[in-house]
């Protein structure tokens, strides 16, 4: 008993406090490290923690334990439900109406088989209840909130309104607050979000991919509205296409468009008498996959062909208008003839014409910015050209990222010059027009010296919208939507990307474009000069067979036999430009050509010359050897008709007897090119496709090039084949992908039969598609997933990949009987292919239990044997049935090769060697990912999902995959230094694989398979250089593999442990109380609980049973051990899986049950221990809680918490820096420097540790913790205490008001600033400290992160674009904060009372009992909810009633501790926790005196933690405290027991004190509601403080505070540099330190307003006295702090200039202390600023406010009578929004009929006012200026800032009116200065000085025409331009109905010449204006006439007329000069106070 006694003294006295370091030792001597399994591994634990145990056999255990649960959720915990896997067909989507297939009945197997891969449904195999787990629904933000809409909102006093509430809410009684089946998801999960880059932790993540489809780019829309020229004589045709000017390429087909009249068209009616409707498309829908600065849209025309060159044909349009026709009539009417005629003769043949091009960058960089409807002069179109060159090249250069063409502001241009065709024929080619596109955009373009054909070809282009309507395919299928098929439609262009597109087919298309680029007949003999070519698609010779398949151009029909290239005239050797489109019939056939014919086309009618004389022939043959011939062709044409039978041939063989142009030589050039999904042009899977083709169709022989293809030799071609295909073009292997791929499947699975011979092709097709994954994978990097997925791949294998279900079809069947005798199965003999260490004995059974097993096999070899080896015994005797299994299923009369997928796969893989097993190796998961569906589908096509799982697959497939795994975990281990990110892929991969398996295979051979990785790795871990990587892959790897939905039934939560479980908890109590064992355990007499303690731990049994969960909780001991190697990111690596994993059991519906909940938290319980292990290393929340309350006097070092929301509310973030030293700490403040030198855990990973430890405590059997504490010692338990300190600090609720805060922007550092703020103001930091804090803030891991663990911001990270949510959404999140808050104090509460319960028997409680009123008390000091509050009273009356002495008799602070708590929450706003604090405290008062007949004590500490709160709190509410004394009072008065003491008498007395002290706060009440007073006597008091700079810095705070919640940032932004002015002042008075500023003079260039902070003197005050300047805040980290926090407000107040200022202080500090990660925030940070103010230039986005002068007057008042204040107002507020809220407040506090608004601005006469109203006069006023101060002030922000000067105009007459005519009327400028300048710590600034400067008329005259003349000028200079404002102001200058306009002011002040001398300057200077303001006129009329559109000619001409009688008006008047003026003058220089008002005008002056 001695022992215990003064064991208990020491506790009493915290003697341990002092070498907390030596408690950690003992405890971890007495506790174990980890887990305490290296030092006390007893009988328990044979096998250490850095080795896997051998698994349950799982399908044995589940079988021989049949579930006795009731049906129910708990027994299905027990197996896998049924339906488990889900095989799913799911119909393509096709986006047209008509399916894409061709219209032709007979199909060539190509077309086939590409028509059955583009058509055939999806098919989907998917784990049923995947979607529960963790990597397919990650917690992203939308689930949360799915899952939060059920809470209820907690009540907390943080977010109430200090409207008084009524107690209606008890609340339910002291249990558990809200099931966390609604609202845990979210508590538990604080993880970051999903995001790659923030949290890497997320490996198991791995979405659906996306469904393949057709690729397409952004989208732009073009609508064709009109084309005029000045003559309309002849149809004009459109084409229109992009062109990529730096990849020199044509990237998109033609679009062709006519918008002719109907007359026009009515001449070509006899050409085109059917018009298809598919047509008249005048809209065309462009795609551009590579946007870049280089595309343009170029526009041809085309006319019908007439006689003359294209220069006369082009002459009439250049030189004639319609307009003149009087002059040309004759000559029009000649020239339509003309054009008649040509139309009916000649309306087949086209013509080019003109051209142009719109550079697309200007479109979408600058839409609007420029004038783009240029005007017909050259000069002026120059100009725009060159702004719009400049411009793209300027955007250019900043990078490509400025063509984004998905987005951009629709534009309509007017195209006005278009460039004739140049007439020599050679000009045409595409070549030449990239010439002329890139000379387009220098500015000296040879375009320009051309003159141009004028007309208006009006285009909208627009951003596609996602679905059109009326959209017609490139194959003029219609797409949905169409709803009429009547309509107009738009045309989808077809793209021919720039680069490649790595993209594959999904549906069918089948074109073909052909290009004559030209034609030399220059050596043909005979009349050939206006050459025509015509093209035809030929199915045969005869002309009949020419096929309708050329696409038809504008207003045609939809399908045509014949195309015809237009003409050049005169040209014997053409070069052209058409291009020509066609569908590939679906059967090509040898047959199948091009044929082109040559016409010579006379123009004029001559006799006996017919219309068109052919004079060439040549074609080419399109089908050669099963390929399609595309390509550039140069060919040589035949003067007569090619002979018969000529198709199949070239036209370069010689054929005899034929005549060739030029001698045979190559005359013609023509370019082919296909868009096909049918036909690759690649000549490797060409040939390809055709071997395969020929074997299933079975065609021998076959001639393929130079060899013919037989039964013999197609086997080697095969092979061959398949090896060159790594030769094809990657792109095209890409868009065949699906082809390709489904092929080589086909060959493994159904290998050909060959003569009676099966031909194993699987190893050649491995090999293919092993290299072609690489080659994808390698190629197209853009295309991962985070695990280095190919996409494509994915999606391949996702939708398209299935086992062949219908068989092959075999070789003919005459010759079946050759294929009767068996075939020889290839399969049989694989052994052979093997190494030969595989051959796995069978003979002997190896058992479960066979204890050789325990030792670890020799090598890998053994390692597969053994993990067969546990199948072997049912195994071993069905080798046969199992090859019959892999037989086919079916015995049909002729035999087929039939293999498996995944069995060929495996194999192949195994053996495979060198190349091809490493392309395997780096595409592991491709073939994973295949083996896995292969096997699935295999399931359900032989129905063996009902087998059991041991029986589902052949033993030697089985085999393979454990060599498989056993040697890809080798080279896991083996090469992870070497290829770390190949490992990376593996190890994921293969992860994911042994996870699909557990779904699909035998469990126990799974786990095996884990095991053998776990050994692999194992074994390399201690050679390796570098461990942490593998350790870091194995936690991926164990990650992925719990990822799974059945994880929980995998672990087999329901298994007893093998040791009986513990007696009953009563014995165990009971015996607890009769003897107390050394520190083994405090609490309990047996030596360990057996049972228990192996639950507790990682013991053999919980390994074996529980196996996934423990081998991630072994990970997670191993890992935080603090002698361990836990590197950082391990850390974060090991929390975050298994917070990932508690997440998703917490959100799943399966464990809703609480009793399931049990079993779930079962396989966790070793957390517990885990956790209390780590506490040193856990992060310290206790100092970033948001408040300190410090006394100086009575407890210095006292660590009083407050209410949260003290001081600057504007806090919203909290920064994980490092513990702040507590001089003496107690036991339960985490131990100081000393004792934690390793905080080696950043705030984030503490956090989710803390709530996975949480959601044990919570969800454990309550029994069995009582069991498990009643085992721990003393120190164990205090430890478990100061997690649970630790957890309240960490969750406590932040406040709607801080999310809202963070929601409007983001503060990184305050709440640390906060925390140390509150410091300096209560004092217990100094200089000297601050050294200790620095040193310790330099650890390695002490403030990692600075945000990311804040719940209140990782809810939401996701959106980090979308910064400002809904309200809603604000409020959504509090309750979710709210709720979590309120939860894990709940689960502390409970821990506590389960620890009081435990301990109450024992002689120890002492020693625990304080630290769980320390918890108490620390959980109240924070923001917790009423429904929490009320139950934590009750524990803590229980608490005090029962352990009094602990209170009252010895020294302890836990007394002035509880005190202050009590007197905070009796001050609270909610009435239920007030009615609760006063009965505590009343009770706490009552009971000290019970023991000593007074309550000094608590008298004492009540009232000092009042004044301090009434000091600190802003939110306090003494109305509220006040009932609560009153209360309190109350129960001393009827407190019968007491009444004859004198206890009432003392409790009145006290009560008396407090509201003496409460009184005070009454005054700051009063003017809650008016702002303005409120700061203004925050201001005085703090003026008041002048002398005591502690005090001073707390009102500035305040004031900021407040500031900030009113949304004033610049205001707040200021006090806060007024505070820091203060700090550097006494900084500087306590040390000369070169890099700290001097004191406020280095702040002035941020406010000249800091001066006054130096107001001081060194003999008032000197900062080395006792508790002066001792705040944390007058230190250098406290400067910072500041300094930081005032960058945040102006960043919010978006003043960013003054940033810069800020940043100018703060940088010399960190220079100076090397503080390079922030250096590079706050450049980061500076960046932006700058970054914000060059993209808002203009200044109009931000607004920085508005300025009222408000002038009071009557004695109402008060000291405001006659002031008079400048007020700044949020920006835009109206003088109307100011005056209604001014009256409104005054008339609420003066009555409704005592406040007067004066309505003018005129000075004010007191006398004639009524001396009972109080008046107030509002005036709008404007910062002013001088001269000189505008050179300084440039940009918008400089006339925003720093302003002491404004001014207001009053206009006047001098009898007394306001207005009259133009030569009375007068103006009065007040012109007032501010004693400070804006903006200030406060809104409003006394007026100190008042001018007044008096305008006459003739002044005001030219002010007004002044202005008037600003605006013209500003109307025709806005950009863009907008006609509508422009045209107002101009009706208002030149309309002739203006009164007083500006020909009248002419007219009266210029009509004569002034007789006062003193007016010359003034006439004159008007006269000047008048010049000026006539010059604009004649500026914005031009400009009008470029914006107006037809409709608004005449409009425009009115004004052109009022215009000119205007200016003739004027001539005289503005010509007239006075001469005086003109003869040098020697005036003496006036002086004047003001230069701008330098002049003879009258004015007053009155300060």
């Amino acid at each position: 008993m001695a022992a215990t006694t003064s064991e208990r003294r020491a506790f009493a006295h915290k003697i341990n406090r002092t070498v907390a370091a030596e408690v950690r030792k003992q405890v971890s001597r007495d506790y174990g490290s980890p887990l305490m399994s290296k030092k006390r591994a007893g009988a328990h634990q044979p096998v250490p923690l850095t080795e896997v145990v051998e698994p349950v056999d799982f399908e044995e255990y589940v079988s021989s334990h049949p579930p006795g649960a009731e049906p129910g959720p708990l027994r299905d915990l027990l197996e896998f439900p049924t339906d488990d896997l889900q095989l799913l067909l799911q119909e393509r989507e096709c986006t047209t109406l008509e399916p894409a297939q061709p219209e032709e009945g007979s199909l060539d197997p190509r077309v086939r088989d590409a028509l059955g891969v583009y058509t055939e449904p999806w098919l989907i195999i998917q784990r049923k209840y995947q979607i529960l787990s963790t990597s397919h629904t990650p917690h992203s933000s939308e689930r949360q909130r799915e899952r939060q809409r059920g809470l209820d909102k907690q009540t907390f006093e943080l977010d109430e309104t200090a409207a008084d509430r009524h107690d209606d809410q008890e609340g339910p009684p002291a249990g558990r607050i809200f099931d966390l089946k609604n609202s845990s998801p979210t508590c538990w999960d604080s993880s970051p979000p999903p995001t790659r880059s923030g949290s890497d932790e997320a490996v198991e993540r791995c979405s659906i991919p996306d469904v393949p489809k057709e690729h397409s780019g952004q989208r732009i829309l073009v609508k064709c509205l009109s084309l005029k020229f000045e003559i309309e004589i002849e149809p004009i045709f459109g084409i229109m296409a992009l062109y990529d000017v730096k990849e020199k390429k044509k990237i998109s087909e033609n679009f062709y468009f006519d918008l002719n009249s109907d007359q026009m068209k009515g001449l070509l009616r006899p050409h085109t008498p059917h018009v298809a409707i598919s047509t008249l498309a005048r809209s065309a829908i462009f795609s551009i996959t590579y946007p870049s600065a280089d595309i343009f849209l170029v526009i041809k025309l085309e006319k019908i062909l007439q006689q003359g060159d294209i220069g006369e044909c082009c002459e009439p349009y250049m030189i004639m208008k319609e307009s003149d026709s009087s002059k040309h009539k004759e000559r029009l009417e000649k020239l339509r003839v003309q054009a008649e005629q040509s139309c009916s003769r000649l309306g087949k043949f086209r013509m080019p014409f003109a051209w142009t091009a719109i550079h697309l960058l200007n479109i979408v960089s600058s839409v609007g910015g420029l004038d783009r409807t240029d005007s017909d002069s050259d000069s002026e179109r120059k100009g725009t050209w060159n702004e719009r060159k400049k411009k793209g090249l300027e955007r250019m250069s900043v990078g490509e990222d400025m063509c984004n063409f998905a987005s951009f502001r629709p534009a309509t241009l007017t195209v006005t010059n278009f460039f004739k065709q140049a007439s020599e024929g050679d000009r045409l080619s595409d070549e030449d027009l990239y010439k002329f596109l890139a000379d387009m955009r220098r500015p000296s373009s040879v375009l320009r010296r051309l003159r141009p054909v004028t007309a208006q070809l009006k285009i909208d282009i627009s951003p596609a919208p996602d679905s059109p309507q009326y959209c017609l395919s490139p194959e003029l299928l219609h797409v949905k939507p169409y709803p009429d098929l009547r309509v107009r439609p738009t045309k989808e262009v077809l793209e021919f990307p720039a680069r490649y597109v790595y993209t594959p087919h999904t549906t069918y298309r089948n074109l073909l474009y052909v290009y004559p680029q030209s034609l030399n007949f220059s050596s043909r003999q005979g009349s050939v000069r206006n050459i025509a070519v015509k093209v035809q698609f030929m199915s045969g010779e005869d002309p009949s067979q020419a096929l309708p398949f050329i696409f038809g151009k504008s207003s045609s029909a939809e399908f045509q036999k014949e195309a015809y290239s237009p003409v050049i005239y005169h040209d014997k050797s053409p070069e052209f430009y058409e291009e020509v489109k066609l569908k590939i019939p679906a059967d090509l056939t040898d047959n199948h050509h091009l044929l082109f014919t040559f016409y010579h086309v006379s123009c004029q009618p001559k006799q006996n010359t017919p219309l068109e004389s052919p004079v060439g022939y040549t074609w080419i043959p399109l089908m050669q050897h099963g390929r399609l011939r595309t390509g550039s062709f140069n060919l040589p044409v035949s003067v007569e008709k090619p002979p018969p039978s000529y198709s199949v041939l070239t036209p370069d063989v010689q054929l005899p007897g034929m005549k060739w142009v030029d001698n045979h030589r190559a005359v013609f050039s023509v370019d082919v090119r296909a868009a096909s999904s049918v036909h690759t042009q690649d000549p490797h899977l060409d040939k390809f496709f055709t071997l395969v083709d020929v074997l299933e169709e079975y065609s021998f022989p076959f001639r393929l090039k130079d060899v013919i293809i037989t039964e013999a030799n197609v086997e080697a071609e095969l092979k061959n084949s398949m090896a060159q295909l790594r030769g094809a073009l990657l792109d095209t292997c890409v868009r065949f992908l699906h082809q390709l791929l489904g092929k080589l499947v086909l060959l493994i699975v159904h290998p050909p039969v060959i003569a009676g011979q099966i031909v194993n092709l699987g190893r050649a097709a491995f090999e293919a598609m092993a290299l072609l994954a690489n080659q994808i994978q390698k190629n197209l990097e853009g295309n991962q997933d985070p695990h280095g997925r190919n996409s494509l791949l994915l999606s391949y294998i996702h939708y398209c990949f299935h086992l062949p279900s219908g068989e092959p079809t075999g070789p003919p069947s005459g010759s079946a009987p050759a294929y009767e005798l068996p075939i020889q199965y290839a399969t049989l003999s694989r052994a052979t292919g093997r190494p030969s260490s595989l051959h796995l004995s069978r003979s002997k059974s190896i058992s479960n239990s066979n204890p050789d097993l325990a030792t670890a096999p020799a090598s890998p070899d053994e390692e597969v044997q053994r993990i067969i080896g546990s199948k072997a015994c049912e195994r071993s005797c069905n080798r046969m049935s199992a090859f019959l299994e892999s037989s086919p299923y079916f015995a049909p009369t002729r035999h087929i090769a039939k293999k498996l997928l995944h069995e060929e796969l495996a194999l192949q893989w195994v053996v495979s060697t060198s190349t091809v097993r490493e392309a395997a190796l780096q595409q592991a998961w491709f073939f994973f990912h295949l083996m896995a569906k292969s096997m699935s589908h295999h399931l359900f096509l032989s129905s063996r999902l009902e087998v059991p799982r041991r029986q589902r697959f052949p033993d030697r497939f089985v085999d393979d995959i454990a060599a498989l795994v056993c040697a890809i975990s080798a080279d896991i281990a083996g090469r992870h230094h070497k290829d770390v990110e190949l490992v990376e892929r593996l190890n994921s991969s293969l992860a994911f694989f042994l996870n699909d398996l557990l779904s699909l295979m035998d469990r126990g051979f799974v786990f095996n398979l884990i095991r053998t990785y776990y050994k692999q790795i194992s074994s390399k871990l201690h050679s390796t250089p570098n461990p942490s990587s593998l350790t870091a892959l194995r936690m991926d790897f164990i990650r992925i593999v719990s990822c799974h939905e059945h994880y929980v039934t995998l672990n087999l939560p329901c298994s007893t442990l093998s040791p009986p479980a513990s007696p009953s908890p009563s014995t165990s109590s009971t015996t607890s109380t009769t003897s107390l064992p050394s520190t083994s355990s405090a609490f309990s007499s047996h030596a360990q609980d057996q049972g228990v303690a192996s639950m507790f731990e990682l013991s053999l049994p919980f390994r074996q049973q529980h196996f996934l969960s423990a081998l991630l909780l072994t990970e997670l001991s191993l890992i935080l051990d603090p002698e361990g190697e836990g590197v950082f990111f391990l850390h974060k690596k090991a929390i975050s899986a298994l917070h990932t994993v508690l997440c998703s059991h917490d959100g799943d519906q399966r464990y809703a049950d609480p009793l399931v909940r049990t079993h779930v938290a079962q396989l966790y319980l070793p957390l517990l221990p885990i956790v209390m292990e780590t506490l040193p290393q856990l992060h310290d929340f206790t100092e970033t809680c948001p408040t300190r309350v410090r006394h100086a006097p009575v407890a210095p070092v006292e660590d009083f918490d407050s209410d949260s929301s003290t001081i600057s509310q504007s806090v919203a973030m909290a920064i994980a820096g490092s513990p702040l030293p507590h001089s003496k700490a107690n036991p339960f403040a985490l131990p100081t420097v000393a004792g934690r030198p390793c905080s080696s855990l950043s705030a984030e990973c503490s956090r989710t540790l803390l709530v996975c430890f949480l959601w044990v405590l919570k969800n454990a059997e309550s029994d069995l913790l009582e069991r498990w504490i009643s085992d721990l010692s003393v120190l164990q338990i205090n430890r478990l205490l100061d997690l649970l300190h630790l957890s309240v600090s960490c969750f406590e609720y932040k406040g709607k008001k801080a999310l809202e805060r963070i929601n409007s922007l983001t503060f990184k550092k305050s709440q640390d600033m906060k925390a140390r703020l509150e410091e300096a103001i209560l004092g217990t930091i100094g200089a000297r400290q601050e050294m200790v804090r620095r040193s310790r803030e330099r650890s390695p891991y002490g403030s990692q992160e600075n945000v990311r663990w804040r719940k209140n911001v990782t809810h939401w990270r996701q959106n980090t674009d979308r910064v400002d949510k809904t309200k809603a959404e604000v409020e959504q999140d509090s309750v979710v904060d709210g709720n979590l808050c309120t939860e894990c104090a709940l689960i502390v509460l409970d821990t506590l009372e389960i620890i009081v319960k435990t301990v109450m028997m024992s002689e120890l409680k002492e020693s625990v009992l304080g630290g769980v009123l320390r918890v108490l008390l620390h959980s109240m000091a924070g923001n917790q909810s009423a429904l929490f509050l009320q139950h934590c009273f009750t524990t803590q009356r229980a608490l005090v009633f029962k352990f009094p002495e602990m209170l009252f008799e010895e020294d302890t602070e836990l007394c002035a501790d509880l005190c202050l708590r009590l007197l905070r929450l009796c001050s609270s706003s909610v009435a239920s926790v007030r009615s609760h604090a006063s009965a505590s405290l009343y009770l706490l008062m009552r009971q000290n005196f019970e023991i000593g007949n007074n309550f000094a004590r608590v008298k004492m500490q009540v009232t000092m933690s009042l004044s301090s709160l009434v000091g600190m709190s802003h939110n306090f509410n003494e109305e509220h405290l006040r009932r609560s004394l009153k209360t309190i009072l109350t129960y001393a008065e009827e407190d019968l027991e007491l009444r004859d003491t004198p206890f009432p008498e003392q409790v009145q007395d006290l009560v008396f004190n407090l509201h003496m002290i409460l009184t005070d706060t009454v005054k700051m009440k009063e003017y809650q509601q008016d702002p303005e007073m409120l700061i203004d006597l925050m201001y005085r008091i703090a003026k008041g403080y002048q002398t005591s700079p502690d005090l001073r810095l707390t009102w500035l705070q305040n004031m900021a505070g407040k500031h900030s919640e009113r949304g004033n940032h610049a205001e707040a932004a200021h006090c806060l540099v007024h505070s820091a002015a203060l700090v550097a002042e006494y900084l500087n008075m306590l040390e000369d330190c070169r890099y700290l500023p001097i004191g406020c003079v280095s702040f002035q260039y941020i406010s000249s307003n800091v001066l006054e902070e130096s107001a001081v003197s060194d003999d008032i005050l000197s900062p080395e006295e006792e508790g002066i300047c001792a705040g944390k805040y007058f230190t250098e980290s406290g400067l910072v702090g500041l300094l930081e926090q005032a960058a945040n407000s102006f960043n919010m107040a978006a003043m960013y200039e003054a940033i810069n200022e800020v940043y100018k202080i703060l940088l010399p500090i960190h220079e100076a202390s090397r503080d390079f990660k922030k250096l590079a925030t706050v450049h980061g940070r500076l960046q932006d600023a700058f970054n914000k103010v060059y993209n808002q230039s203009s200044g109009w986005e931000r607004m920085f406010g508005t300025y009222f002068r408000v002038g009071f007057y009557g004695s109402r008042f008060g000291d405001l009578d006659e002031q008079e204040f400048v007020y700044k107002e949020p920006s835009i507020t109206k003088l109307a929004e100011i005056s209604h809220r001014l009256e409104e407040f005054y008339m609420e506090r003066f009555g409704d009929d005592s406040v007067e608004i004066i309505k003018d601005s005129n000075p004010v006469d007191k006398s004639k006012m009524d001396p009972n109203k109080a008046y107030l006069q509002i005036t709008y006023v404007e910062p002013f200026f001088d001269t000189y101060e505008l050179k300084e002030r440039i940009t918008y922000f400089d006339k925003n800032y720093n302003l002491r000067t404004f001014m207001y105009c009053t206009p006047f007459t001098l009898d007394g009116r306001a207005h009259g005519d133009l030569h009375q009327q007068y103006k009065r400028k007040t012109i007032l200065t501010t004693s400070h300048a804006f903006p200030y710590i406060k809104t409003r600034i006394n007026v100190m000085h008042k001018e007044e400067v008096i305008l006459v008329p003739m002044e005001v005259a030219i002010e007004d025409m002044q202005k008037k003349t600003q605006e013209l000028a500003f109307a025709t200079h806005q950009d863009p331009a907008d006609a509508k404002m422009l045209q107002m102001v101009l009706q208002g200058c030149v309309g002739t109905t203006v009164n007083q306009g500006p020909l009248e002011v002419a007219q009266v002040f210029l009509s004569d010449i002034p007789d006062d001398p003193k007016l010359f300057r003034h006439h004159n200077k008007l006269r000047l204006s008048f010049k000026d303001f006539s010059k604009r006129c004649e500026d914005a009329l031009r400009k009008n006439r470029a914006l107006i559109g037809p409709d608004q000619k005449e409009y425009h001409r009115e004004l052109e007329r009022n215009y000119a009688k205007l200016r003739e008006s004027l001539f005289p008047l503005i010509t007239r000069k006075i001469p005086q003026l003109y003869k040098p003058l020697h005036l003496q220089p006036t002086h004047s106070q003001r230069n701008s008002f330098s002049r003879s005008s009258l004015r007053k002056v009155d300060c």
